[in-house]
């Protein structure tokens, strides 16, 4: 088990991370989510002990390890920018940590073929790094991950220099391959779709700080605040500051949402309201959904589904709909937002229903 107590990472007087606190279990996929800048490799290489907390300790198994330097440590981090040894050979390559830890020669050839196998190098082992794509030159450093065994693996966003059919099946692949062996795994990455399509558990980060830690599914589907809503949107959340009535959200020029059923106790006053850009629809998907005449800015089409970005009251909106949609620029259209999938926070920014399950 893997404990982060209380770390702080300070440079310059600048926090990169700030009092961040995660526990991550033997066996268990681990996805960090945050855009650029958001301290995902900095607490990476904390917990690899390529950096010391400024303040705070890391443990691994009962065990503080804070002042451990990382060769010390059994971990495998790969980044985004591949690292190999140039003058040798991919073979070689994958089979270094194995020839380090004095494993025999019989295991390597067996571990190095299983490793090139899964990421597709059996035909590339006798050639060096420099004669390889890109792409190839990632997945020899990720075979070096895989033939370590490590305790602690660590990717920073590996895939993102793999071509789209590749990418998809080690996806699927290598949350099973680590979690087979007791590794904890942990995986960052600057796309919500990509935590989604992996599980296992998410931690938001924003600014250096944790925001939300928990089972993947349950951080998207419910989000303790707007910063953790909007880092796991892509396109952006919509938004929109609407003033609760009763049993209405009520909005300038005679808009109103229903409240749900499970905020019908907060008290009445100003709220921000969040949609996802999939849950804003042309057609009525319910009795009760709402419709909203809104102005179309600009239309994006991608082939099986379009972007259509929308300018309503003060709010600008994306809207995803599937298929070709073809709409001129200041046409208004009628889109319907469906109250079940409404998210609400209060003036700080904490979700009501956070707030609701803590009074209740």
């Amino acid at each position: 088990m893997l404990e982060l107590r209380n770390v702080t990472k300070s440079v310059a007087g600048a926090d990169h991370i700030r009092d961040v606190s995660l526990t991550l279990r033997h066996g268990s996929l681990n996805v960090l989510l945050g855009p650029t800048l958001s301290g995902k490799t900095s607490l990476m290489r904390l917990m690899a002990g390529l950096d010391a907390p400024t303040s705070g300790s890391v443990w691994f198994d009962g065990k503080d390890v804070t002042g451990i330097a990382v060769q010390k440590r059994n971990v495998a981090m790969v980044y985004q920018q591949f690292i190999n040894y140039p003058a040798m050979t991919v073979y070689e390559n994958i089979a270094s940590p194995l020839r380090v830890a004095g494993t025999d020669q019989a295991r390597i050839d067996r571990e190095v073929k299983r490793a090139a196998e899964l990421m597709k190098l059996t035909p590339y082992l006798q050639r060096t790094p420099l004669n390889l794509s890109g792409g190839q030159q990632q997945r020899t450093a990720l075979a070096r991950a895989i033939v370590k065994n490590a305790s602690l693996v660590l990717l920073d966003e590996p895939l993102a220099n793999l071509d789209y059919k590749l990418r998809e099946e080690l996806r699927a692949e290598l949350p099973k391959l680590f979690a087979e062996a007791g590794t904890i795994f942990v995986y960052a990455t600057t796309e919500p779709h990509e935590a989604l399509l992996l599980g296992g558990n998410t931690a938001t980060l924003s600014q250096g700080r944790v925001t939300q830690f928990g089972p993947t599914i349950d951080v998207f589907r419910q989000p303790v605040d707007l910063i953790t809503a909007k880092t796991f949107s892509d396109p952006p959340l919509n938004t929109i500051v609407m003033r609760k009535e009763g049993a209405r959200f009520l909005l300038d020029g005679g808009v109103g949402l229903p409240v749900p059923p499970e905020l019908s106790g907060i008290a009445d006053g100003a709220y921000t309201v969040g949609f996802q850009p999939h849950h804003l629809s042309l057609t009525r998907p319910t009795a009760n959904a709402v419709s909203v005449p809104a102005k179309v800015t600009v239309t994006e089409i991608t082939g099986s589904e379009s972007f259509v970005h929308l300018h309503f009251a003060d709010a600008k909106w994306v809207m995803l709909t599937p298929g070709i949609r073809v709409f001129e620029a200041d046409e208004t259209v009628e889109v319907f937002i469906d109250p079940r999938h409404i998210m609400v926070f209060d003036a700080a920014g904490r979700s009501a229903a956070s707030r609701r399950k803590l009074a209740a």
